[in-house]
């Protein structure tokens, strides 16, 4: 279980049963853009109040920095393996098979709920634009039912049955990417317009007005910076792990590494390009989300926080009020918007984010399928699954698996539990990428880096440190669904992947690696 795939061997697997390329680095930094900016900003953001306040401001800071330093070891590891599989395909040249295997069932956390959690924040938008108009869809149909599981897993509203817009947005989403890479990209490309001049046009009206309100940052950390042990998920930590989810999908260009052109060079330029542009925006968004309208925590009839997202919140006298608080909406930056004297600029940015999220989505799905087709190559998963279709050239069996799943947890749960859930994996697939990095340097110093994470033995440790810290400030459901997550991977590798695994059968694709019978390389 600790048998590495060699770099030359992952290279040469991936040129047998390869994709398209089809990517330049203008596309690929729009790709990341298009994962990056979506929930995590137009939806999260009332998250992150409820947790820290207009500490949400170092709350991006910090999750922008420990993202900024995994971006770093990604790049290294893509430039010189510029395949498609992402952390998984790393972690297998590294440090192993059953490593890989972890990291790879941690990326379904990532990338399937991250994809569910996006199509959830998609129907809370389209759900309020209705409502703007007069056109109200039945509450049981925005919702999934109230639940409560154990210690792991929870969410839902008391009327609830099943959120259909997210159900119907995820089959669109899968629908186009059986179509063709190529094809997504472009319509991200145009969705990532519609979502950059949204943002601009909310920071051009929120940011001014944030200059005459400088007692909307007091107190500016009500909730303290939290702590990671206490696993309550609240303070500015908390609040980081959370709104990490806002940055989570830079690393979708890596999987993408396989269908780019020139990956050596344009891989990075996507990955720490989208990362920047990203960061800027979630700044200047914050504060004037704190500046123009106020994003302190709402608090119960006993004086204590509300759980961020939680029904009793939503049912609270101040969010049913007419001018609900920050911390009460689904669709953050339109409700600020319209309640700071614009709701024609609100409706048009809700509409903004009706429009683009769906890339969102898009991106995420992309990612997993990606992941799924290699772990299938390489014999860790079923074959069938990484059957690549005769005319799009797309892995159009997986997509359709990944886009059943993400419509099943779309329909049942929130988006902050949602979001919490995919960060948990995330946290641990980025930790081991900044491992390998730092692995990699002494097992196989002399391969060609065209790129080289600067200062890497100083900042590859502190983005393990960031992940950890980030990890151990989730709330306790969403590690335990994580540890929870990781056994039942453990029993799906034992019982499948480690017997059917092509390294161990001596094989890449359905080729020998050596003739045992006569000594011979295969014919």
């Amino acid at each position: 279980m600790w048998r590495v795939k060699s770099l030359d061997a992952i290279m040469a697997t991936a040129e047998k049963k390869s994709l398209k390329r089809s990517l330049g680095p203008v596309q690929l930094t729009l790709l990341g853009i298009g994962a990056v900016i979506g929930t995590g900003i137009f939806v999260l953001t009332a998250t992150a109040a409820q947790k820290a306040g207009p500490g949400m401001m170092m709350a991006f800071v910090v999750a922008g920095i420990v993202c900024a330093l995994a971006a770093l070891c990604y790049s290294e590891l893509a430039s010189m393996v510029p395949v498609a599989g992402s952390a998984y395909t790393y972690s297998y040249a590294v440090m192993g098979e059953l490593v890989a295997w972890l990291v790879g069932w941690a990326l379904i956390l990532e990338y399937a709920l991250g994809a569910s959690a996006v199509a959830v924040g998609w129907s809370g938008h389209i759900v309020g634009l209705l409502d703007s108009i007069g056109l109200h869809l039945p509450h049981a149909l925005t919702v999934g039912p109230k639940i409560e599981f154990g210690g792991f897993l929870r969410g839902g509203e008391e009327g609830g049955f099943m959120n259909l817009p997210a159900v119907i947005v995820t089959a669109l989403v899968t629908t186009l990417l059986v179509i063709g890479t190529k094809e997504s990209a472009q319509f991200n490309a145009a969705l990532v317009a519609v979502k950059i001049t949204a943002l601009a046009v909310f920071i051009l009206i929120t940011v001014p007005l944030a200059f005459g309100h400088p007692a909307n940052f007091q107190p500016f950390t009500p909730r303290g910076w939290g702590n990671p042990l206490d696993s309550s998920g609240v303070g500015v930590l908390g609040a980081a792990a959370s709104i990490f989810f806002a940055y989570v999908g830079f690393d979708a260009v890596s999987t993408a590494a396989e269908e780019t052109k020139n990956p050596q060079r344009n891989v990075p330029i996507g990955l720490i390009g989208s990362l920047l542009i990203c960061t800027v925006f979630y700044l200047l968004v914050a504060g004037g989300v704190i500046g123009a309208y106020g994003a302190q925590p709402l608090l119960g009839p006993d004086g204590v926080p509300f759980a961020p997202g939680a029904p009793e919140l939503y049912a609270s006298a101040q969010c049913t009020a007419e001018h609900a608080p920050l911390v009460c909406s689904k669709e953050a930056l339109a409700h600020v918007a319209r309640e700071v004297g614009h709701p024609l600029l609100g409706n048009l940015i809700g509409l903004a984010a009706t429009i683009a999220l769906p890339s969102v989505v898009l991106l995420m799905m992309f990612g997993q399928t990606r992941v799924f087709f290699v772990m299938a190559r390489d014999g860790l998963l079923p074959k069938g699954l990484s059957a690549v279709h005769s005319r799009f050239r797309t892995p159009w069996v997986i997509t359709i698996v990944t886009g059943t799943v993400v419509a099943i947890a779309a329909a049942f749960l929130p988006v902050g539990q949602l979001a919490d859930y995919s960060n948990s994996g995330t946290l641990f697939a980025f930790g081991m990428v900044s491992l390998g990095v730092m692995i990699l340097r002494f097992t196989d110093k002399n391969r060609a880096r065209p790129f080289k994470t600067p200062m890497v033995f100083v900042l590859a440790p502190l983005a393990i440190v960031g992940c950890l810290v980030l990890f151990l400030s989730l709330n306790k459901e969403s590690k335990n669904l994580f540890y929870i997550w990781t056994a039942i991977g453990l029993v799906f590798y034992f019982s499948y992947g480690f017997w059917r695994s092509n390294v161990r059968r001596g094989f890449e694709e359905d080729v020998p690696l050596d003739d045992t019978a006569t000594g011979q390389p295969p014919a």
